[in-house]
């Protein structure tokens, strides 16, 4: 017997969860799907100690569908974003972008990863609309004129007017549907953890460039009454593994180094993820009665909080159109739609954090010197200061 739903989504990582949230609140029938149950503990093993930084549009979703209420009380605002171009252990140049140029708002508020998946089960667990079924994994798909069927791991099969793959940068759906792939590739690899320090954040979140990629502090909410933050450290491949490995008060004095001490000293506070870097976008985000969403879809480096941002307005965009027209969810119509409003726009992010990313590794004084001209230019111009600041929201 094969269950019908009026969406499945395979993928029950926080965007397939949100997108469960969303599709819920809108009306629709959902089951979601995952082959590892979610973590949600900080402490427990596999448990993701990365953070993300929920930009104002990913909050009004969130707020519109119930969640944010659940994750306010846990959030750091994000008031200003400063970029430092440093040599050494030394600070060259800092300018300051700040939300109170553009919004009466932060630009966003920061939370670890592992306690939005916390809430999120939570949330899902009291909508009687949303099948969360963790533990089964997309084993084969089907599609027709009407719908997608899915056969699960566990031999049973469930049936939707509209397949959501939310299932990551290897999605099985995508493959199982012959769509391919564009590429990008860094030789990189980023270390993500939390540290606690003297000096107070003060809401601000600082972006240090120097060579290997930016290093990244975000604030996050005190931690015992310490103030702290998350870090994002890229760098090559084989020095990113070094990092990794080093004794803790090794790293901690690496770290002194590599922050320029702004915060005082870094003491850390979580175990250190490494994880590889690259970009990728799929050719296209639609098949017969399917939409790619999030990873399945688009992958850049944490660069400017654009990740689960991007796969949080393709879940907005796809809620508006099935709102639109509830009778053609999942049409060939909706989805044509969806490819022409996202696709263009993701693509030209790709294009653009590829370029930023590729810039903030420079080596070398003459280049280091004209990426260091070019933020001071850009910042002094206050029409493109503005611009620049709204792009990275997420607006037209």
């Amino acid at each position: 017997m094969t269950e019908q739903f009026d969406i499945v989504i395979s993928g029950g990582g926080i965007a397939g969860m949100v997108a469960s949230a969303a599709f819920g609140a809108a009306g629709f029938s959902v089951a979601c799907i995952d082959p590892a149950p979610p973590i949600t503990a900080e402490a427990a093993a596999g448990a993701d100690t990365r953070s993300t930084a929920l930009m104002q549009p990913s909050v009004a979703l969130l707020r519109e569908i119930g969640l944010w209420k659940r994750l306010e009380p846990y959030a750091a605002p994000l008031q200003i974003m400063r970029i430092i171009e440093a040599e050494g252990g030394e600070v060259r140049l800092t300018r300051d972008f700040n939300a109170a140029d553009i919004s009466s708002a932060p630009f966003g508020w920061n939370l670890p990863n592992w306690l939005i998946r916390r809430e999120l089960v939570a949330h899902l667990a009291g909508m009687g609309a949303v099948s969360f079924r963790p533990g089964l994994a997309t084993q084969g798909v089907f599609t027709r004129d009407g719908a997608a069927e899915v056969t699960l791991s566990d031999g049973a099969r469930v049936s939707a007017r509209l397949l959501l793959a939310a299932d990551g940068r290897a999605s099985p759906v995508r493959q199982a549907l012959g769509i391919g792939l564009r590429q990008f590739r860094y030789g990189q690899k980023a270390l993500a953890f939390t540290v606690t320090h003297p000096v107070p954040h003060e809401n601000v979140s600082t972006e240090i460039h120097r060579s290997g990629g930016p290093f990244t502090l975000v604030p996050l909410p005190d931690r015992d009454g310490v103030p702290a933050s998350a870090i994002v450290w890229m760098e090559r491949g084989p020095e990113a593994e070094r990092l990794a490995a080093l004794p803790v008060a090794d790293f901690e004095a690496a770290l002194a180094e590599r922050s320029c001490a702004i915060l005082g000293p870094l003491t850390l506070t979580s175990k250190r993820a490494v994880w590889p870097m690259g970009a990728q976008i799929a050719r296209r985000f639609v098949a017969e009665r399917v939409a790619l969403i999030a990873e399945a879809a688009h992958v850049v480096p944490p660069i400017g909080a654009q990740g689960l941002n991007m796969s949080l307005a393709d879940i907005a965009c796809l809620v508006e159109l099935a709102r639109h027209d509830p009778a053609g969810l999942g049409n060939s119509a909706m989805l044509a739609a969806y490819q022409r409003r996202r696709w263009p726009e993701v693509a030209a992010r790709v294009t653009a954090i590829d370029a930023l990313n590729r810039a903030s590794m420079l080596g070398g004084w003459p280049l280091r010197d004209l990426r260091a001209g070019a933020l001071a230019a850009m910042h002094a111009l206050t029409p493109l200061r503005r611009g620049v600041m709204r792009a990275g929201l997420g607006a037209r």
